[in-house]
């Protein structure tokens, strides 16, 4: 068997600007993820550690120096990561990020929620046991990217259930939250400069001016088109009709409770 990949990669020519991924069936008969890169093909696993290692017998290396952290603490030691540790975490981290931009290209969220949290416990993590300021930023600048591609996620799977306010209140959240982180770092004025924020706040206009109406807002809009009309009459009929409809909704609400 060659061992040129120009074998494998012919049929699956490398576009420019383009993120193509793909599932394959592995030699052990288990889903593998294969994302397209200029000079070849990275192929992940679909759970666990990207590269299908196991580093000191733990599922990461985060997983294992959390486990040495906890035992630490148990002693009363204080656990402090070295900068070649630190260097061996961000390494692992970026096989994660590989494999969650992946996974939102097949619009597999729950995956891609389940590995940015996983980075993110990184981050805190690096904060946590990591005295030197330069190594802490070194992760933590790619936080609120990070916190970006997890709210996509959670909100793109409320909206594929129809669920537009829950998914409208969690891409506000997740906007917050990076100001927030922002706002309580050493540099406060990149919350107004943020691409992340940006983005977020531009997909939350999209999704509200998506969003179904219900039967009250189609009301008052319709009652305010026929104000700016000077129809006051039918404009009056609609506002006796709103009425109505707010006061039977809060004694159904009152009924529920």
């Amino acid at each position: 068997m060659s061992l040129d990949l120009n074998t494998v990669l012919k049929d699956w020519p490398h576009e420019p600007g383009m993120i193509k991924v793909r599932k394959v069936t592995g030699l052990d008969g288990r889903e593998k993820l294969q994302l397209r890169i200029d000079l070849g093909v990275l192929q992940m696993e679909m759970t666990g550690r990207p590269d299908g290692l196991r580093p000191h017998g733990c599922d990461s290396l985060l997983s294992y120096h959390q486990n040495r952290a906890q035992l630490a603490e148990a002693s009363g030691d204080n656990y402090e990561l070295t900068p070649e540790e630190c260097s061996e975490l961000q390494q692992e981290g970026i096989q994660y990020y590989h494999r969650y931009v992946s996974l939102f290209q097949l619009s597999d969220y729950a995956g891609v929620i389940r590995d940015t949290q996983r980075n993110l416990d990184l981050f805190s993590f690096v904060d946590e046991h990591s005295q030197r300021e330069e190594i802490v930023w070194n992760f933590q600048q790619f936080r609120p990217y990070v916190l970006m591609m997890n709210t996509r996620a959670k909100a793109s799977l409320l909206l594929n259930e129809g669920k537009f306010a829950d998914a409208m209140r969690e891409i506000e959240r997740g906007r917050d939250t990076i100001i927030e982180f922002f706002q309580q770092s050493n540099f406060p004025e990149l919350a107004t400069k943020s691409n992340e924020v940006a983005f977020l706040e531009e997909w939350l206009e999209e999704v509200s001016a998506k969003r179904p109406r219900s039967k009250l807002e189609l009301m008052q809009r319709e009652m305010e088109s026929a104000i700016a009309k000077e129809l006051y009459e039918k404009a009056a009929e609609l506002r006796d009709a709103i009425k109505v409809l707010k006061a039977s909704g809060q004694t159904a609400e009152k009924l529920k409770s």
